[in-house]
């Protein structure tokens, strides 16, 4: 019966192949937009064509390290799902260099013209994701009937999407701040204006970092959370269906394909339409399709009923979680409102207020993970299933729909870049409106999602620390024990340390971005005036951004997965528990904190730029311009780094953990 996972994986890459396709189709406008949107396929092509031959040799080495130490067969399982998360972000990115300047064009003729490609564009990306992800789960369980031979795939779809959201991450803030410091902060010139240099590289970075880093970060949740469902199932689960219960997440992902292919199609938006509520809309009718899909499976095939609760309570907690993060992110909410309110007194208070609501919005989502796990648990329990595999079928059950997730997520620097490209082809106001509303419904799905993946994550990390568990045989760890003790203070540590690391190197980059952007204001003659003729080197910011990125996006991975390595052989199997503990819990702290406080940021800029307070230009414009520039490494590096990082160190884990039990410093000690 698990034979609907490869066949609706399949149909959903084959219809990711007809949107493609369709987008492709649209008039791509004048020879200025072809011009720029050139410009930003040539700069995005090269940077994923240099980090995917960096990332190369990584996957060399961890094959070899996996082929020699754990078992023949993790090695092409690795490069498997190593290839198939670099597969899915490039397609996702292509068409998004394609919907761009397509959605612009079409935004010519009203916004119900423009809004359908830059969705489409969008659904390219989340279909390709879920298609790839469950065909490839599908292919190694068919192969081998065993779910743990596909930790491997999962390890190597990890593992890049580490690379790619670190290393996009970077490119995308280095070309970011670079660009607003000096150009709206200094020059006081718009944010897209063509004369400013790092324009096309932050058109590039929203393609590298928001379209390909997260698409890889959510293919890697999504296969991480079958993985660890299937894991328990197989080791926990007794006979509760006609179907054994490691194939359950794989028939309620493909269901959730299903679901997601459908809401992909009914998402319409009229001439006078709100882009946002036609998101929104296509969101809940998936939510409530796949849940109406499990029941029947559910009643047909007889499972039992407490895995079809656990499976929508996840679901519901991840619509909660979204629906939270709209409130504190969202432009048109008071935490944004009063943020922005906060910079006519300048920087230091906007940063303070956005800062203060960053931190209050880390109660709601981790009450709501917390209360998932609990409410998963205890009802799996009382229907006679593993309380941990409930758990398990929650997190499947919030990432069950994440091709539609990530469909309004892509939709976002679609529709940023199809604005930057108006502005810079000098297209009429009516045109950048039309843009800038499809724009602000992107900047909400964006921040949205962010806070869905991090709900999404941290329930998947508990179900891999289940797995760990489950598979080193532990009977639990006791915060009394010294090993676990000191383990989970290490792990503590480490997510703090990674964002430190990452945005260190964002500022490095910036730092030398913003030079570059200083020089050729002061040398090019007829720049800063925008005399006919005369443009800027916008390859050089290019390259900058891309060399910069690709030589700080290894250290702060390697090193977090050699801490990971050295705290297992050294405090054994106890102190590895404790150490996963600790990241999972500061993890999700930092993650949520970060993405949220940017998302603040980042709107109250946009609601001072919409008028208020001044509006562009002013005092208070300014000092929030400079808030954002805060905000920019949280909410779109650091912060959806930290959910990749964390399941990476928990499939490490669980990967070495039986040479780990065997060879640590512990054992050799007699302890």
């Amino acid at each position: 019966m698990w034979i609907i996972a490869p066949i609706s994986a399949l149909a959903s890459v084959v219809v990711g192949g007809f949107l493609y396709s369709y987008v492709s189709r649209q008039d791509s406008g004048t020879e200025r937009m072809r011009e720029i949107a050139a410009a930003i396929k040539e700069g995005a092509d090269a940077f994923l064509k240099r980090e995917y031959m960096t990332l190369a040799y990584f996957v060399a080495v961890m094959s070899a390290a996996l082929a020699l130490f754990i078992d023949p067969i993790m090695a092409p399982v690795y490069i498997f799902g190593s290839a198939c998360s670099a597969l899915a972000g490039y397609f996702g990115m292509q068409v998004a260099l394609k919907a761009n300047v397509r959605t612009a064009s079409a935004a010519r003729k009203g916004i119900n013209y423009a809004f359908p490609i830059a969705f489409r564009g969008g659904a390219v990306m989340g279909l390709s994701v879920v298609g790839m992800g469950l065909l490839g789960v599908s292919i190694i369980y068919g192969l081998t009937g065993n779910p743990e031979a596909i930790l491997g795939f999962s390890f190597g779809a990890s593992a890049m999407a580490l690379f790619a959201k670190a290393g996009g991450g970077i490119y995308t803030k280095t070309a970011d701040i670079g660009a607003d410091l000096v150009g709206k902060v200094e020059m006081g010139i718009p944010e897209d204006d063509p004369r400013n240099p790092a324009v096309i590289a932050d058109n590039v970075g929203d393609n590298v970092g928001d379209v390909a880093g997260m698409g890889a970060d959510l293919f890697d949740s999504y296969v991480a959370s079958i993985v660890a469902a299937m894991i328990l199932g197989k080791e926990l689960g007794a006979a509760q269906s006609i179907i054994s219960m490691d194939q359950i997440p794989l028939i309620f992902a493909g269901l959730g394909i299903v679901a997601s292919l459908i809401g992909v199609a009914i998402v319409r938006v009229g001439r006078k339409g709100n882009p946002g509520k036609a998101l929104n809309f296509g969101t809940y009718s998936t939510c409530i399709m796949f849940s109406v899909f499990t029941l029947i499976a559910t009643y047909l095939l007889k499972i039992n009923i407490g895995i079809w609760i656990a499976t929508n309570i996840g679901l519901l907690s991840g619509v909660i979680i979204g629906i939270t993060t709209d409130y504190f992110t969202s432009i048109d909410r008071p935490p944004a409102i009063k943020t922005a309110s906060s910079s006519r007194t300048g920087a230091a208070i906007n940063i303070i207020t956005g800062f203060s609501y960053g931190l209050i919005s880390l109660f709601p989502p981790l009450l709501g993970i917390g209360v998932a796990s609990v409410i998963a648990y205890y009802v799996s329990e009382y229907f006679g299933i593993s309380g941990l595999y409930g758990i398990s079928m929650a997190a499947v059950g919030m990432l069950s729909i994440v091709g539609m997730i990530i469909a309004g997520d892509a939709y976002g620097p679609i529709s940023d870049n199809a604005k930057g490209i108006a502005e810079q082809a000098g297209l009429s106001e009516d045109v950048i409106e039309v843009a800038d509303r499809l724009d602000a419904a992107g900047n909400t799905s964006k921040a949205i999602t962010k806070g869905f993946a991090i709900g999404a994550a941290g329930l998947t990390v508990i179900s891999l620390l289940a797995t760990y568990q489950v598979l080193t045989r532990s009977g639990g760890f006791d915060l009394m024990n010294p090993l676990v003790l000191a383990g989970m203070l290490v792990g503590i540590s480490v997510p703090p340390l990674f964002s430190a690391m990452v945005m260190l190197g964002v500022s490095k980059n910036a730092f030398r971005m913003i030079e570059e952007i200083r020089r050729q204001f002061r040398e090019i003659p007829g720049l800063k005036e925008g005399r006919e003729g005369v443009k800027p080197d916008y390859a050089r910011c290019v390259d900058i951004a891309t060399t910069g990125a690709l030589k700080e996006l290894l250290p702060a991975s390697v090193v977090s997965i050699l801490i990971t390595l050295a705290v297992g052989f050294v405090g054994g199997i106890e102190a590895l528990g404790g150490y996963l503990g600790g990241s999972i819990m500061s993890g999700l702290i930092f993650a949520l904190l970060m993405a949220n406080a940017g998302g603040l940021w980042d709107n109250a800029k946009k609601y001072i730029e919409a008028g208020a307070f001044g509006g562009k230009g002013s005092d208070a414009h300014k000092a929030a311009v400079i808030g954002d520039t805060v905000g920019d490494p949280f909410k779109d590096t650091a912060g959806p780094s930290l959910n990749t990082l964390i399941t990476v160190m928990s499939l490490v884990a669980s990967i070495f953990a039986g040479l780990i039990a065997k060879y640590n410093l512990m054992i050799l000690l007699g302890i």
